[in-house]
């Protein structure tokens, strides 16, 4: 198993706007091959930063995931309201920062 956690940094106030332009895009994960869990938090010390966690079965499936149609809509979509990110891999014995 492999665990994806993407931690963005977002505009002020846009979180509605995040939420319904996501919606879409956790509904068609969730349902794709590999996938084990595909959640979004928003933090608890900083609003305007949301957090997915992400667990997969393979590196495939993750690759997968980043050509899915739902995935490209999102990332256009979200990208106008995002000021940073970290997408950290985590793998049983081996952790990886993007």
């Amino acid at each position: 198993m492999i665990y994806l956690v993407a931690t963005l940094k977002i505009k002020p106030g846009s979180l509605p706007a995040i939420n319904e332009a996501v919606a879409d895009c956790i509904a068609g994960t969730r349902n794709e091959p590999g996938n084990i869990s595909y959640d979004l938090f928003q933090s608890t010390t900083d609003e305007d930063t949301i957090v997915f966690v992400e667990r997969w079965e393979d590196q495939a499936a993750i690759d997968n995931h980043f050509v899915e149609p739902h995935f490209l809509a999102w990332r256009e979509a979200g990208s106008k309201f995002f000021l940073d990110r970290t997408i950290e891999i985590i793998e049983p014995a081996n952790v990886k920062t993007l």
